[in-house]
């Protein structure tokens, strides 16, 4: 799936529904949110997507901080919404498995999350008050990861020229804790 694409299915789902806070949108989207205490150690499980009998969940664990959540959130939702079409039978998709450096569905789902939690012209204008890439992160607070993913969607739509000074993986969420 390209870039494109997934900021497409973004920019419809916020038109469709007014909403960019991952918790209502979840609400919005019918899908079930739990939050299950899973540790809040390095390599514990952060959440994961799901669906069983036609029904779409997804299970956060509650031991990590609410920012922290609310990232975890909505990058499952981005699997929700990318991925789930093509589901056959039932799947979770979480840390263990799947928040491989190169996993494609994982990479999809951190765009989505991106390009879903900042928005372009605040990105924009955050990067010409304060052209302190790590600054910038801090002030929409999301990991440096995220706002590189999002300079990816915005040099992919000729919005930005700017090179990030990193280059996230798609198991940058994996590593992600307190």
């Amino acid at each position: 799936m390209t870039i494109e694409c997934i900021s497409q299915a973004v920019e419809k789902l916020i038109e469709k529904y007014e909403e960019r806070d991952p918790f209502r949108l979840a609400k919005a989207l019918k899908i079930k949110v739990l939050f299950e205490p899973m540790g809040d150690y390095e390599e514990a499980c952060k959440g994961f997507f799901m669906v069983q009998s036609r029904k779409k969940v997804i299970v956060i664990n509650s031991d990590l901080p609410e920012i922290i959540q609310r990232i975890i959130l909505t990058h499952e939702i981005g699997h929700a919404v990318l991925h789930a079409p093509t589901l056959q039978t039932v799947k979770a998709y979480h840390d263990f498995s799947l928040y491989d450096a190169t996993d494609k569905t994982e990479y999809e789902a951190n765009l989505f999350a991106a390009d879903l939690l900042l928005p372009d012209d605040e990105v924009i204008a955050k990067l010409k008050e304060d052209n302190f890439f790590f600054g910038v992160a801090s002030e929409f607070m999301v990991p440096p990861e995220m706002l590189d993913f999002k300079f990816r969607i915005l040099k992919a739509k000729k919005l930005l020229m700017l090179e990030s000074p990193i280059s996230a993986h798609g198991d940058f969420l994996k590593k992600l804790s307190h």
